[in-house]
């Protein structure tokens, strides 16, 4: 069998590229609320909820919900203090929402349904950047079971793969394993 030099480099070239969409596909889906996902029946605390997640630019924050009680808007930082849903950035009503992150900050989302945003239906998506990192301690009133302590993994998305954690050995041993086919591929020309 003999492969071509041009051959060679259309291989390296067609694995470079799948480096380069591995890259890009690192997106985490989180859904809000993990499996009780956005209502106000259960007491959830989306404050210790959302403390508990490292999100990044490229995530997707996912709502699930009963559309006929509930909403969910997105609201400046003063009428998510003061749970006002009267003119909202913007409103989703579909009841299975995802909502693309693509800044770095505070993303804040309440529910317009009357009572609901004030009996804890509200969450600040919390986007750190890349040298900041995600509290590992609980937060007074929680329990520490919820919240990694120092040292272990953080808690993997509800929902999805993310290839955040490995994306970097991943790619080495991807370019490790190229390059060491185009050597080998080299020695048959």
């Amino acid at each position: 069998m003999s492969f071509s030099r041009r051959g060679a480099a259309e291989i390296v070239l067609a694995g470079l590229a799948v480096v380069a969409l591995l890259q890009f596909s690192h997106a985490a889906v989180y859904k809000v609320g993990d499996s009780a996902g956005w209502t106000s029946i259960g007491n959830l605390d989306y404050k210790q909820w959302s403390a508990t997640k490292t999100f990044q630019v490229g995530d997707i924050i996912r709502f699930e919900y009963n559309a006929q009680f509930h909403n969910v808007m997105r609201v400046t930082h003063p009428m998510y203090k003061a749970c006002n849903a009267s003119a909202p950035l913007a409103t989703y009503t579909t009841g299975n929402d995802t909502i693309d992150i693509t800044t770095k900050g505070h993303h804040y989302f309440i529910c317009g349904a009357p009572g609901h945003c004030q009996a804890g239906q509200k969450v600040d998506i919390n986007v750190l950047r890349t040298s900041e990192t995600a509290p590992t301690t609980a937060p007074e009133g929680s329990t520490a079971a919820s919240v990694p302590s120092a040292g272990s993994p953080a808690p993997s998305p509800s929902s999805g793969i993310s290839l955040r954690a490995s994306k970097g050995s991943l790619i080495t041993k991807l370019c490790l394993a190229m390059a060491g086919f185009a050597v080998f591929v080299s020695g048959f020309y």
